[in-house]
């Protein structure tokens, strides 16, 4: 088992880096870098399922924090929603983490799964969705609804994990009424939130590969900071096409995982 950094060979480096890069960039624009992250890592010889874990989160609350910080500096979300919802969000993920070790997440795949599926084509059919604001609840409804959301969402990221950004921009777009770009510059705080929680959990327990961590967190602080300027300079239209494309798949991964696991 893997004790650090130093036990991983340079090309094996080079290739966590580009993926920590190009998971910093889709989780910028929409969310779900945890679809090339994550595997990268579970890729490198000798590492454990959760050293992987906890070493992905490392990395993505560097880069989802450049992006949040970015996306507060040049679109102004309303920080009287987004941080009540991403403090509830962190108390979700810690539900979630510790749900997880008594309940399997195949439990929950088919319904993320249908859900997901329904979102997209949601999205395909309705193409002036998200360009727009046109928030659905106002005041106190519109707060209850958003930490309502960062609850469930935060707890599946406790839970289980993957596409937690692209969920997070589903809900507020379909649900609250955000454009994409806002609701992205609002994922973000959110999804750094939930990415702290896990940390909280993971850094006492030893399992962090620090050293790499580190490595993927700097890479991945340079895709979010340029995934967050492309897609505030782009706009929402940009932002829609990347987010069915990171639905798309997310949707496979998720499929494959069910198949694999009723078929075992």
């Amino acid at each position: 088992m893997l004790s650090g950094f130093e036990a991983v060979d340079p090309l094996t480096v080079a290739l966590v880096v580009v993926a920590g890069f190009c998971a910093g960039w889709v989780d910028a624009v929409v969310g779900g870098g945890g679809l090339i992250q994550l595997p990268a890592l579970l890729a490198v010889p000798g590492i454990s399922p959760v050293q992987a874990l906890a070493t992905n989160k490392m990395g993505s609350v560097f880069g989802t924090t450049t992006s949040a910080v970015t996306y507060a500096r040049r679109v102004r979300p309303d920080l009287r929603t987004a941080i009540p919802m991403a403090l509830v969000a962190l108390c979700g993920a810690f539900g979630g983490a510790a749900l997880a070790t008594a309940l399997p997440a195949r439990v929950f795949k088919p319904i993320i799964l249908a859900a997901i599926i329904a979102v997209a084509l949601f999205t395909v059919l309705r193409p002036q969705m998200g360009q727009y604001t046109q928030l659905r609840l106002k005041g106190r409804r519109h707060l209850a609804a958003a930490c309502g959301l960062g609850a469930v969402i935060g707890f599946y990221d406790g839970l289980i994990g993957p596409g937690t950004g692209s969920f997070l921009v589903i809900a507020l777009v379909s649900g609250m009424g955000y454009a994409f770009l806002e609701a992205s510059a609002k994922a973000k705080i959110v999804n750094m939130a939930t990415n702290i929680g896990a940390l909280l959990l993971f850094a006492p327990s030893g399992v962090l590969l620090w050293g790499l961590g580190l490595v993927l967190g700097a890479a991945n602080m340079l895709g979010g900071y340029t995934g967050a300027r492309m897609a505030v300079s782009r706009g929402n239209k940009f932002i829609r096409w990347v987010f069915l494309a990171v639905v798309a798949a997310l949707a496979v991964k998720l499929g494959l995982d069910v198949w694999a696991e009723d078929f075992a």
